[in-house]
This record gives structure tokens, sequence and C-alpha cells, in this order.
């Protein structure tokens, strides 16, 4: 559905971005491939790999989301925004709240202003598991986005179709657990581990990508869209990448879970199973959404009582095919 058409990533430096931008060239004929961020090194870096010389639909915005002018250039024109620009690194959050709060509740409420303003056809925001019933601020700030995004639907009356895609840990993002993970180990260890209890949503960078890009042909605005994906235990995880090695358990850091979830029972209510996915249906207004078969009340999404689970030579193999130094 992209080709002949005008798409924009907000954030489209970062790992979610690049990925994008690569799956979008290889399987689509953009019209225009906008990336929008405000860091001129990563577009430099990226144009690169991905220059306008090569690729005459790509074109490179330096902006912000917090800034509402530069936002109205940028959507000009524009079909299909996809909003993955935000704060992400848990602790960086709760040192700097305002900064977090900026980027990620004003900069979604930018985005969503301004696209309605543009007539932009359909917007799909990236959350995240840490979304659901947040215990720090990272979290807390994308629940509130993915309520300011099904919200607009509202009052835009679904001519422009706003939706949310819901999925959990990336693997190889920036800050993974992996790199971390690769350095001890070829440092001699030990692998240090927060809690060996501790499960987590996993999927590869380039189903997330997949994930995203299939949303827009299912959405009509108002759902929230959470793939069904694995689980994986952090030990699992440590055993892929370090065989044998000896690894230390050092507590659960501020602001983390043991087991992350992406339907609470409450969400149960309004949620309904459309095949790959999930999806919440917004409880205040219906757009022509997605159809599916209403799942049980009382139903929840949980890491670690979920019915898919990676093995380590799954993990392994995977993290091989990602380009992981796995020995």
């Amino acid at each position: 559905m992209f080709s002949g058409k005008d798409v924009l990533i907000t954030g489209g430096t970062g790992s979610f971005g690049k990925k994008c931008v690569e799956i979008i060239l290889k399987t689509c004929r953009p019209r225009r491939l906008i990336v929008f961020s405000r860091d001129e090194l990563k577009q430099f870096e990226m144009q690169q790999r991905f220059s306008t010389r090569k690729y005459s639909c790509m074109r490179y915005f330096l902006g912000d989301v917090r800034d509402k002018e530069r936002l109205y250039r940028a959507f000009r024109g524009v079909d299909y925004i996809i909003h993955a620009a935000a704060l992400k690194q848990v602790p960086a959050a709760e040192y700097n709240p305002t900064e977090s709060i900026r980027t990620n509740i004003y900069g979604a409420e930018n985005v969503i202003n301004v696209a309605a303003d543009s007539g932009i056809k359909k917007v799909v925001a990236l959350s995240t598991d840490k979304a659901v019933a947040p215990v720090n601020l990272y979290g807390a700030t994308k629940l509130c986005s993915d309520k300011l995004f099904i919200a607009a639907n509202a009052f835009t009356a679904c001519k422009t179709a706003f939706s949310v895609v819901r999925y959990g840990n990336v693997m190889g993002s920036r800050g993974s657990v992996i790199p971390f993970f690769i350095n001890k180990r070829n440092e001699g260890g030990p692998l240090p581990i927060t809690d060996r209890r501790m499960t987590r949503f996993w999927i590869s960078l380039e189903q997330a990508v997949h994930m995203v890009l299939r949303s827009f042909s299912l959405v009509a605005g108002g759902e929230i869209l959470v793939p069904k994906i694995s689980s994986m235990k952090i030990t699992d995880l440590a055993e892929a990448i370090a065989p044998g090695m000896e690894t230390v358990e050092i507590g659960i850091r501020p602001g983390e879970k043991l087991h992350e979830t992406m339907i609470t029972e409450e969400d149960s209510r309004h949620t309904v199973d459309i095949g790959d996915y999930y999806a919440i249906m917004p409880e205040t207004f219906q757009c022509k959404g997605a159809v599916g078969k209403p799942i049980p009340e009382g139903f929840s999404y949980n890491s670690d009582t979920n019915v898919s689970w990676l093995t380590v030579a799954q993990l392994r193999d995977t993290l091989k095919a990602q380009g992981f130094d796995i020995r």
C-alpha cells in the first residue's frame, strides 16, 4: 500500500527506523520516503547507506517532534506516518523526567494535531509492553501517548486514522542487553543478571518492522494492535550468548518488572483476536475497526504465562541470523 505514496518516519534514524527504511525500499516503491529526526550525524551516516542518488525517493528532514511548526513543513503532502520518535531509556527517563514528557507526550500531541490538520491518511505509533501497568516514567509517558493517539480518532472522526502497535523487547535495539552480555562474555564474565526469574517478550528487529508495516492494512483507527510473539527467560538468553559462563544475580533495577504484560484483564473486555494479533478496541467511540473474535473476559497476555517460548537453541539461531557474535 506504500507504492506511489509519501511515507514519513519520525525518529527515522533509530534502530527501528533504519531497518524500516531498508525493508520498505526492498518491498515497495514509495514516491517519497522521509526520514524525520533531530540528529544530523545519524542522518549523515544513514545517507551513506541510503543515498538520495541511489534511492531517488529518499528525503532527510532535520527536526524535532517537540517543534510543531517544523512538523507542519515535514508532513506536507504525506500519506502515511510511522511514529517511532521517543526517549526510551528507562534510567535516563527517571533522571530526566521533564525531557521524556516533552518528547513522548507533548511530541505525540504535536504529531497528532499536525497530522489531523495536514490530512494524513493513517498514523501508526510504536508502543511498548512497559506502557501496560507502568512502574517507570518511560512506561507512563508511553501509556499517555497511546491514550492520546487512540482518543485522536474521536475528534478527527477517523478521517485521519490513528492506531498503535504495542510489542516487547527488540533484539539488537540500542540499549539492548545482548551487546552488554556479549561484551561481558568477551571480558571473561561473569554475566550480571538482575533476577533469574525474569521473563520478557522478545522479537527481532525485522519482525517488529514487518508487524508495523502490516498493521497499516489492518487498522481503521482506534486499535492498539498486540502481535502474538514469544517469550524468553533471561537465564536462557545468557546461556545462548555465553554457554556455561558463570552468572551473578544483582537484583532488579529501579523501574524494572520481573515479567511484562501487553494485555491486562481489564483490557480483555474489549479485545478481539484477529489471527496473528490481538486488537484492543477503543471503549469511548468506534471507527470501522479490526474485526475478530472476542477473547475471554479475564484473559491477560503476560510474558511469564505465554504459550510460546524461545529455547536456548532458538535464541542462538536467531541471534546468529541477526549478525551477533555467537560462538
